[in-house]
């Protein structure tokens, strides 16, 4: 290359277009323009790239609109927020400003920097009864990354009169304790404060939360004592204590009820205001009071609505305050993966929904993060599952410099939208809950209830007709999994409030249901697969009815490639069971079906299936299973046939 040829180079590559060469090497550009050699891609050239995708897969024809693809691929959440594919600069343009992370109205954060550089309060839970092992436990979390502890006291954890003996060793200076305490939250949070005088702990250096959370009881249990409850407590902490929270805004009782993350998030603040309200009128200004408030939301595996209402519960939580004329108050968050989104079933793959909740956590901005044990569901967590929770958000801190960036999904479109989104339908929830009289009186009359049952309900069709997959439960089971072992919990505290909604449970009282034939008989409750034609035309509504059947733990077998309705039925005796699925393409059961049906009918078939969905059954075929059916009542009507036969 000539030394006219370089400076050619170096005048084409201008200054806003990367880094130029000088006497002395590179020159930095004065202005950074990424991506800079490619030209500008509109809205319209993204909608006609996505319509042209989604043309090929024969949803939208060749004359359809632009953008009709991009329709196709957009959805309702449970809030009723619609949710495109596809967001761009123009989609943020008239939403409120964001702020600044750690300035009203800390949407972008509680902290200027965030959590750099150490990271999230990693908040491991404990609720064992028996102080010794509980303490045990503690230590070893504490000394392996866990930098506090959520401890259960009372009816399903360590007695009051024992804390001092579960929590012997732990630095309650260093190491913060969260108390959940059921209908005993006064007396826990006193005996804690006790516990910690005694040890020579400073007021103003003593961290924890104690938890006390009439509201959030009352949701649980049906009944509880008044707000006011909180006052005495509050007064105790309020002013010198100043690394505690005294009152617990628990929100996640209305994700466990099945309720929608806007529900949640206008319940948090219904409760919060209930709370303040109390603690004002008692004489505490509005400032002391919001500190000595923490919010408890639930984090789930989806992790872009969890980002979108960790960010959307601070901006709310500050236009509380600031109609109360206070704007230097972040809400404290404590974010946590609720128990009842682990499985029994395949609970390894629990790992992996704690991992993905975690860290959808992490980047929302909660203060502190609880990811259960991968063993939650099943019993007594064992040292094993306890390291991997606690490892999976050391790894998210340490490894995956989480705590590198100061609110990394900022100026993300979809997330700021999806923000904006879902704090426009919570303002909504709440203020219909004041306009019912508040917290408690919503409670009381039904009203919150019937709000979370709504959203409950559409979840629980969307879970039987697997919709909502379940990983390792609905969709891709293993029959043949080797059962994880664990000592039983003890007995759940009874809810006479809310429901508890467990996804996987309707699916895993199937599973039991295989377990008990397997047990009895020695093998599982099995379904014929009659499948037609070559391997081709009948393999992939066979892998689909073998899924879905697996589900509810029942087994198959299949006639293999078959030429006429004669080899079905010779493999259809040699099966052993009365209920079969047909399994084939639609040309292939145009031509066979009907016949093959009528000869299983007169070989003993008491109940006859057809994978797919025809406009019309062919004749003989009971009913059909597809991609989208109500999976759960195709398994109790197999389960039905298969028993009615024995």
């Amino acid at each position: 290359m000539t030394d006219s040829d370089r400076g050619a180079v170096d005048r084409a590559a201008g200054p806003g277009d990367g880094p130029g060469t000088g006497p002395d090497g590179p020159v930095e550009p004065d202005e950074l323009v990424l991506a800079g050699e490619f030209d500008p891609v509109t809205r319209e050239q993204w909608l006609a790239a996505a319509d042209a995708v989604v043309r090929k897969s024969g949803r939208i024809g060749a004359d359809a609109e632009l953008g009709a693809g991009v329709d196709t691929l957009t959805r309702t959440s449970p809030d009723g927020i619609r949710v495109a594919p596809l967001y761009d600069a123009g989609d943020v343009a008239d939403l409120p400003p964001t702020g600044v992370p750690g300035a009203f109205p800390f949407t972008r954060g509680a902290r200027a920097d965030g959590h750099v550089p150490d990271g999230w309060d990693i908040r491991q839970r404990h609720a064992g009864t028996d102080p010794a092992a509980v303490r045990e436990a503690v230590l070893a979390d504490l000394e392996c990354g866990v930098t506090s502890v959520w401890l259960r006291v009372g009816d399903g954890g360590v007695p009051v009169a024992d804390l001092a003996r579960a929590l012997e060793g732990v630095h309650l200076d260093l190491a913060g304790v969260a108390l959940d305490a059921g209908t005993e939250q006064v007396a826990a949070a006193q005996a804690y404060l006790d516990l910690a005088a005694r040890n020579g702990v400073e007021d103003a250096e003593l961290l924890g939360s104690l938890g006390v959370d009439p509201i959030g009881l009352r949701a649980r249990a049906g009944s509880g004592p008044d707000v006011s409850s909180v006052v005495e407590v509050a007064r105790r902490v309020a002013g010198t204590f100043t690394g505690v929270t005294a009152v617990t805004v628990d929100a996640t009782v209305i994700r466990e009820a099945g309720g929608s993350a806007a529900q949640e998030l206008g319940w948090s603040l219904a409760a919060g205001v209930a709370y303040l309200r109390a603690l004002t009128d008692a004489g505490l200004g509005t400032a002391d009071a919001a500190r000595l408030l923490e919010f408890r939301y639930a984090a789930t595996p989806e992790q872009f609505p969890t980002i979108a209402t960790l960010r959307a519960a601070r901006r709310l939580w500050a236009r509380v305050l600031q109609a109360s004329g206070v704007t230097d108050v972040p809400q404290r968050q404590h974010a946590v993966v609720p128990e009842s989104l682990f499985s029994r079933r395949d609970p390894w793959v629990n790992m992996l929904r704690g991992t993905v909740a975690g860290f959808a956590a992490g980047v929302g901005g909660a203060d502190a993060v609880t990811v259960p044990p991968f063993d939650a569901a099943i019993g007594v967590s064992e040292p094993f599952s306890r390291r991997i929770a606690r490892n999976t958000q050391n790894l998210l801190v340490e490894e995956s410099h989480l705590a590198r960036v100061v609110d990394p999904a900022g100026g993300s479109w979809y997330v700021e939208h999806l923000t904006d989104d879902l704090a426009g339908v919570a303002w909504a929830f709440f203020q219909e809950i004041e306009g019912a009289g508040g917290a408690v009186a919503a409670l009381d009359s039904g009203l919150v209830a019937e709000r979370t049952g709504e959203v409950r309900a559409r979840r629980e069709n969307d879970v039987a007709r697997r919709k909502a997959p379940l990983t390792g439960v609905s969709e891709f089971p293993d029959l043949h999994e080797k059962p994880v072992e664990r000592t039983p919990l003890p007995p759940p505290v009874q809810r006479g409030g809310l429901p508890l909604y467990r996804p996987f449970e309707a699916y895993e009282a199937h599973r039991d249901r295989s377990d008990a034939v397997l047990a009895e008989t020695g093998s599982r409750p099995s379904v014929f697969l009659a499948t037609l034609g070559p391997l081709a035309a009948y393999t992939a509504r066979a892998g689909f009815t073998r899924n879905l059947l697996g589900s509810g733990g029942i087994d198959a077998t299949d006639a293999g490639p078959t030429e006429s309705p004669e080899d079905v039925v010779t493999a259809f005796r040699d099966a052993g069971t009365p209920v079969v699925v047909l399994c084939s393409s639609d040309a292939v059961y145009g031509e066979r079906a009907a016949d093959t049906a009528a000869a299983l009918r007169e070989a003993g078939a008491a109940r006859i299936l057809l994978a797919g969905r025809p406009a019309e059954l062919p004749a003989g075929v009971d009913g059909c299973l597809y991609a989208g059916c109500d999976a759960l009542a195709v398994l109790d009507d197999v389960y039905t046939h298969l028993e009615g036969s024995q």
